[in-house]
């Protein structure tokens, strides 16, 4: 009776495994327009990693199907969604190489820039107020390119205007890290190198407050290379910006001016 038992076993065991397998190469070979509608109402239901999971198969399985395009681009969306953001770069660089012409190349940019932006945030220390002006803006950086390129290449985009206030946020934020950079530089005695950082600036971003703070950086820069004559140019920028200033903002101008000086 034992034996039979076991026999039984064995054979239910086996039913259950063959089973498992069989299924398998059912799913990966299902036709592209099945896996497609499910994968779609995954996504559209906010199952983002089953949707990756079938999205990925009919990716891997039918390269060059009638839904390749749509695949990859609702990867990119899925990927950034579930802030897999260097998989969603990865996609997005493949997608741009192969369909630089594609009608909606525009969400794709914009998608790369978020993306890159996404990166340079840090939700935990946003919660905590920590300023991370000191932090390397590589992601920053990328993300202002991509904005930069997309408001350029299409200026009547949807996505542009969008764009366009994201440019300004970045600006402050890479200006306020190269203001930093300088103060690291002063604090040394790295006049040079000061004079190099608040130019470039000056150059880059110079309607930001961070670069008018560091104007103050550059005059004491060129005073201690005995450089008189530069650094009473840059007292009259200063002195003009100052002109022009409501009587608010120019306290505000003079507290930042000190903080500057401190190092803050």
């Amino acid at each position: 009776m034992k034996l039979r038992l076991s026999t039984l076993l064995v054979i239910a065991l086996s039913s259950v495994l063959i089973g498992c397998t069989s299924t398998k190469p059912d799913v990966e070979n299902a036709p592209e327009i099945e896996l497609y509608n499910k994968a779609k109402t995954e996504l559209e239901g906010g199952n983002l990693k089953s949707s990756i999971t079938v999205l990925e198969t009919i990716d891997k399985n039918y390269p060059f199907g009638p839904y390749s395009q749509q695949v990859q681009l609702d990867l990119i969306y899925a990927y950034y969604k579930t802030a897999d953001y260097p998989l969603a770069i990865a996609s997005i660089d493949r997608f741009l190489k192969l369909n630089p012409t594609h009608p909606n190349i525009d969400w794709v940019i914009y998608m790369r820039g978020i993306t890159n932006m996404a990166q340079n945030d840090n939700t935990i220390q946003g919660w905590f107020n920590v300023d991370r002006s000191d932090r390397d803006p590589e992601f920053a950086m990328a993300a202002f390119k991509d904005f930069t390129y997309l408001v350029s290449s299409f200026p009547t985009s949807s996505y542009t205007a969008d764009a366009k206030k994201r440019l300004i946020y970045l600006k402050n934020r890479i200006a306020r890290y190269e203001l930093k950079v300088a103060q690291f530089y002063t604090k040394r005695g790295a006049y040079v190198a000061v004079i190099n950082r608040v130019t470039q600036m000056l150059t880059l971003f110079p309607d930001t407050d961070s670069t008018k703070s560091a104007l103050l950086l550059l005059s004491q820069a060129y005073n201690e290379l005995g450089l008189a004559d530069e650094s009473q140019k840059v007292d009259q920028l200063i002195q003009a910006n100052l002109e022009n200033m409501p009587v608010e903002k120019k306290k505000s101008y003079f507290s930042r001016f000190l903080s500057v000086f401190n190092g803050g």
